[in-house]
């Protein structure tokens, strides 16, 4: 079993954020997930967005390398050196010059391939992985992309419900995106189960 991170980042987790809204899953991660994981000596692997323009359909530029609001909100000692970095919702849409802040963006293209080969060396071959639990920004949409992806690829895919929410942070429709679309991608997973399973 390997954990992903998706969009942990200030714009979407800290107050002031361009995306920020209250989410329960940000405390929960920070001050149950990130401890048990460094007691246990489990490292995440994360994917992060640079979403400077241009990004088709999106009005205004956010988490844009160099500033506050693209820093990552987990701590470094337990996420894996490399990590992924997207343009658009779908972790396979990336750009030239991805999380670089001295660099002008390059326009947003698709590189299934790399996201593949990054997968394999950061999580490993899903014949050799167990399952993927998705923590992290947002339910409605990265955390969904992300799945789907990972799903086409051949991984098991599972959501740790306290670990997740939607743009809006309602718990309810939280609750009614598990049962449409998200079972058709993975299985819901408590922290109860991820505990007993990760704890040594």
């Amino acid at each position: 079993m390997r954990i992903i991170s998706v969009d942990m980042q200030r714009d979407f987790s800290t107050s002031g954020g361009a995306c920020f809204q209250v989410r329960p899953c940000v405390d929960f991660i920070q001050k149950i997930l990130v401890p048990h994981c460094r007691k246990q000596g489990i490292q995440l692997a994360e994917i992060v967005s640079d979403y400077r323009q241009p990004r088709p359909g999106a009005p205004f530029a956010h988490c844009v390398p160099g500033t506050p609001g693209y820093e990552s909100d987990l701590p470094v000692d337990i996420k894996h050196a490399q990590s992924w970095v997207k343009c658009m919702h779908s972790p396979v849409w990336v750009r030239e010059h991805g999380g670089m802040a001295a660099k002008s963006p390059g326009k947003p293209y698709a590189d299934a391939k790399g996201f593949t080969n990054w997968l394999a060396t950061v999580v490993g071959p899903p014949r050799e992985t167990n399952s993927i639990v998705l923590i992290g920004l947002t339910l409605d949409c990265c955390v969904l992309c992300t799945a789907q992806e990972l799903f086409f690829r051949g991984y098991r895919v599972e959501f740790l419900m306290e670990a997740v929410d939607t743009f809006t942070g309602s718990q309810e429709e939280k609750q009614s995106l598990f049962n449409v679309p998200l079972a058709n991608w993975g299985q819901t997973l408590s922290w109860q189960e991820l505990r007993k399973r990760t704890t040594r």
